[in-house]
């Protein structure tokens, strides 16, 4: 979060696109904690992971445009 001006939720995901961990309203310059399972992140608004109910397990899918 590092020259970050505003929070963001973050959604950590597996290779398999599988949700393992999530942090809700990380503030700018500050960090999270390492997931050493996941893959990628995810960075989204605040309270994106509240208003779509996502949990670790759940199976992210993007669909191209």
């Amino acid at each position: 979060m590092f020259f970050m001006l505003y929070a963001i939720d973050a959604v950590f995901v597996d290779k398999a696109n599988k949700v393992v961990a999530l942090v809700k309203g990380i503030k700018p310059w500050c960090v999270s904690a390492m997931y050493f399972d996941a893959h990628a992140c995810l960075e989204l608004p605040v309270g994106t992971i509240d208003s779509t109910n996502t949990e670790v397990g759940d199976l992210i899918e993007s669909k191209s445009v």
